[in-house]
């Protein structure tokens, strides 16, 4: 009985054996179909994201939408406060007001002519033909149809000329904007978002017969843009912008154009790595660094001459740096342009540290602000350099840094100045006790030559060493009896 039971377990055993061994090959052969049906998912995903048309970047493209990092840390100086000008900002409900602006400044361009659906038919017809070039400028998907596309350009590029016209040149201001609207304006119409292409500007220029024989119909549009936006860095409307005819042809926009007609006339040649950043203005001042306010009206082009720093002055009156924060946001998207807006804001920070130094600039004449206080003034330049990557590769302020203020400040010379500035000139209050304590240590110098003159005199009766035996010999004497006073005896 008992070799059955152990027969029929050894069975039973054999039998679960067999079925675990079943149900393995099933399970393998299940994971096998799995994989090989995952594979053959992840295959088709791919190659359909492979074949799929991906769209060409293309070399117009200009207009950019401002990086999540450098939006983060002040969002408004990039978007449109009052007017939206492009695809990108076109129906934000805040912005809706300028609309029918826009529509009174279109109507003007065309109000005043006598055939204006002629005129209107010719400028849609060369939008429509320059609407493929002008998509093609936007970085982003533009989401419009060509008819919402042509529409835009027209209406848009039309409310811009003809603020241009108004404003620019031919009257100091336009009937139909607003006091308050016009630096909003040279704003809004300066952030990277917010432009239209120069490409349509021009056209448009070229298209729309312009009967006035006001100023504005002789100068170009160049002048028009610079005497329009001058006035974001305190420059004379009236300048000369010939400087920039040369660069006119190659500008994307007006932000571009603005851009190029404050940056130095610098050769390619001259640019170099700037490995190092530039020391405090405080610390320039105690080294011996000259400050001098350039005449120069092209804002970046800083120049040094040994130990003599030459800087345009720079006029902040917008708490947001509108225009330097969208300038670099410009060169950090667009590789065709070299980052010297970038380099000037880092040049800058690194000359900022306090409000003393802000202090220091705006006594030299250097900066001006409109801000409350030099220490929000400090603030507003070291944030613009936050979230902003420079390796210092190519940069125009090489000579300036490394050649001439850096080879001065690392001297002998420099050093020692500027160690014995920072601990005994520091301030009025402790250079006059400074002053003071030399003059007390110039009076015990001349106590102590009197004393030892006389100790000399002297010495000439009696010889040094018969002094210094007297001297050893009172350490072994008994003190002498004293005298008694007369008076006290005679009271007694």
């Amino acid at each position: 009985m008992a070799g059955r039971n152990i027969w029929g377990l050894k069975q039973l055993r054999l039998q679960m054996l067999c079925k675990r061994g079943n149900f393995e090959a099933i399970c393998r052969r299940w994971s096998s179909s799995t994989s090989s049906q995952v594979h053959g998912n992840c295959k088709a995903s791919l190659l359909k994201k492979l074949n799929a048309k991906i769209p060409e970047e293309s070399d117009n493209v200009c207009v950019y939408r401002v990086p999540a990092k450098l939006r983060q840390v002040e969002a408004e100086a990039y978007d449109p406060s009052i007017v939206s000008i492009g695809p990108y900002h076109r129906g934000d409900r805040h912005l809706k007001e300028m609309e029918e602006l826009k529509l009174k400044f279109f109507h003007r361009v065309f109000g005043s002519k006598q055939e204006r659906e002629v005129e209107l038919e010719r400028v849609i017809s060369a939008m429509e033909e320059l609407e493929p070039k002008a998509r093609s400028c936007y970085a982003d998907e533009v989401k419009l149809s060509r008819d919402e596309f042509v529409d835009m350009m027209v209406i848009d590029g039309c409310f811009i000329l003809q603020l241009l016209r108004e404003v620019g040149s031919c009257r100091s201001s336009s009937s139909l904007v607003q006091r308050w609207m016009l630096p909003t304006l040279r704003r809004d119409l300066i952030k990277l978002e917010n432009q239209l292409p120069m490409i349509v500007l021009r056209e448009l220029l070229d298209v729309i017969d312009d009967s006035s024989q006001c100023e504005c119909s002789v100068l170009s549009l160049q002048d028009l843009t610079l005497k329009f936006f001058n006035p974001l860095l305190q420059r004379d409307s009236h300048m000369n912008a010939a400087g920039a005819t040369a660069t006119m042809s190659r500008t994307c926009h007006f932000l571009d154009l603005f851009r190029s007609s404050i940056l130095p006339e610098i050769q390619d040649q001259d640019r170099k790595r700037q490995p190092r950043m530039i020391q405090s203005i405080t610390e320039l001042t105690e080294a011996g660094v000259m400050l001098e306010k350039s005449q120069n009206d092209r804002a970046l082009d800083i120049q040094s001459e040994g130990r003599v720093l030459k800087i345009p002055p720079l006029h902040i009156d917008d708490h947001r740096g509108t225009l330097f924060r969208n300038m670099v946001a410009f060169e950090q998207c667009h590789k065709k342009c070299k980052p010297d807006a970038t380099a000037y804001v880092f040049f800058f920070d690194g000359l900022v540290n306090s409000e003393g130094d802000v202090e220091i600039l705006h006594y030299k004449g250097i900066v001006h602000h409109s801000l409350g206080s030099n220490k929000e003034a400090a603030n507003l330049v070291n944030k613009l350099c936050k979230e902003v990557d420079w390796d210092g590769e190519e940069s125009y302020l090489h000579k300036v840094v490394c050649d001439d203020i850096d080879v001065y400040f690392m001297s002998r010379y420099a050093r020692l100045r500027a160690r014995l500035v920072h601990y005994y000139f520091s301030n009025w209050v402790v250079g006059i006790s400074t002053v003071a304590g030399l003059f007390a240590l110039y009076l015990t110098l001349i106590q102590t030559g009197c004393g030892v003159a006389d100790t000399l005199e002297a010495l000439k009766e009696n010889s040094f060493w018969a002094y210094l035996s007297d001297s050893f010999s009172l350490l072994f004497s008994r003190p002498s009896t004293p005298i008694p006073d007369p008076e006290y005896s005679n009271q007694e």
